[in-house]
């Protein structure tokens, strides 16, 4: 088992769900329960399954749980991009958020082929 607050990727896409939620308070009320609601869940996903994929038994079931919070922030990052095409987020947070959200990807993308040498 491992501690996954000692994880760089954690520690990252953990800031970047902080990052969602405060810029998912400024959508038009109608989104509540759509696009907020989905960009808010996929966000937290990632952190929440590296956790999880942690205090599971070995490296196999953590690539599990990697492999899952990678489809998360794909999904995410769709949704940041609908969110900055529908004009909810400004130009500078849009172009930063969508860098840290390909970061992730990155980082989750090494991560699991890591495991799998």
């Amino acid at each position: 088992m491992k501690d996954f607050r000692e994880l760089k990727i954690w520690t990252r896409s953990h800031a970047l769900t902080l990052r969602v939620y405060r810029a998912s308070k400024r959508f038009p009320r109608e989104e509540m329960f759509a696009l907020t609601s989905q960009m808010r869940r996929a966000a937290s996903s990632v952190p929440a399954n590296i956790a999880e994929g942690c205090g599971r038994d070995g490296d196999a079931e953590l690539k599990r749980f990697l492999t899952i919070a990678l489809g998360s922030a794909c999904e995410l990052d769709y949704h940041w991009l609908l969110a900055c095409e529908l004009g909810y987020v400004s130009e500078p947070e849009a172009a930063t958020t969508a860098g840290e959200i390909l970061e992730i990807r990155r980082m989750l993308g090494a991560f699991v082929r890591k495991l799998k040498a």
